[in-house]
């Protein structure tokens, strides 16, 4: 069985943790679709790649059916490779430049709302902590990079599509899904000194086994049926994130001032005992104008 990543309360107060961690470089590697976010990023992107003219109605027809079945059932090998297939397919011919402005204005309206909240304490925990984060999705990097920022991981994992003359080829120069996932965080890991051991990963699906089975310290979050059974066997914590909020600057203040007034022997101590389930929380629409 796998270390717990909850540190005793004993060695907190005895601050063995706190040597431990000035000692050894640590990240924490969080999927995105399903574990930070509540939906898929690219789903929910749909509406405003429509009303840019990137979509038509027949494609968001098509890959909202893939989509939807991505989502709603268990993940595997080959749901995940038509939902690769009929996006490439989707791109090919996209202005690039076009489709990132896409991604940047709907951050706030489409994205945001669906982060969810415990998401975001992990996050903050982490970084109090003195851990990189790293955002590792098979979605392509023009959508994870800017949620990754928004969040404020440190380092981006994500596929890369092949761009000629400005215009996306279909092509996928680098499809991070898997063991891909894996293989990027080891080079990660060698290049910034981190310990995979004193690392901790965070995911929803089976498909991502093997990025979780990369560190010490794996979290089945949400998890699908057959991630549910592996982590049990594992002995792998299983975490639930319900609530999808708004992040609001405000929110974040008392979170971090708790947290740096633990320092990084408790931060995350203190976020593990409090990540209990939480009724889900009223979301406020915004006012149309």
């Amino acid at each position: 069985m796998l270390a717990s990543p909850i540190p005793s309360i004993d060695a907190v107060r005895a601050g063995q943790y706190a040597r431990n961690m000035r000692t050894l470089r640590a990240a924490a590697f969080f999927d995105l679709d399903k574990t930070v976010l509540a939906k898929s990023a690219t789903l929910a992107l749909f509406r405003p790649l429509l009303a840019a003219g990137l979509l038509s109605h027949a494609d968001v027809a098509r890959s909202a059916h893939a989509q939807l079945t991505y989502h709603f059932l268990d993940a595997d090998h080959d749901r995940s490779e038509r939902v690769r297939e009929r996006l490439s397919a989707l791109v090919t011919g996209w202005d690039v430049a076009a489709f990132q402005q896409v991604v940047r204005d709907s951050l706030a309206t489409r994205i945001e709302p669906e982060v969810f909240g415990e998401a975001l304490d992990a996050i903050a925990a982490h970084h109090a902590a003195g851990h990189d984060v790293v955002i590792v999705s098979a979605s392509v990097e023009a959508i994870v990079a800017p949620i990754a920022q928004m969040l404020g991981a440190d380092h981006v994992v994500a596929s890369t599509l092949e761009v000629i003359d400005g215009r996306y080829t279909g092509v996928i120069s680098d499809y991070v899904y898997g063991p891909a996932k894996a293989e990027a965080m080891a080079r990660l890991a060698e290049r910034y000194g981190w310990d995979l051991s004193q690392s901790w990963a965070y995911s929803d699906s089976i498909t991502d086994a093997p990025m979780l089975q990369a560190v010490g310290h794996p979290v089945a979050v949400n998890p699908d049926r057959a991630l549910a059974v592996l982590a049990m066997e594992g002995g792998w914590d299983i975490a639930h994130f319900v609530n999808p909020v708004p992040l609001k600057p405000q929110d974040a203040i008392p979170l971090l001032g708790v947290l740096a007034a633990l320092g990084a022997a408790g931060a995350i101590w203190w976020w593990w005992r409090r990540r209990e389930p939480q009724p889900a929380r009223r979301r406020t629409r915004r006012a149309r104008r």
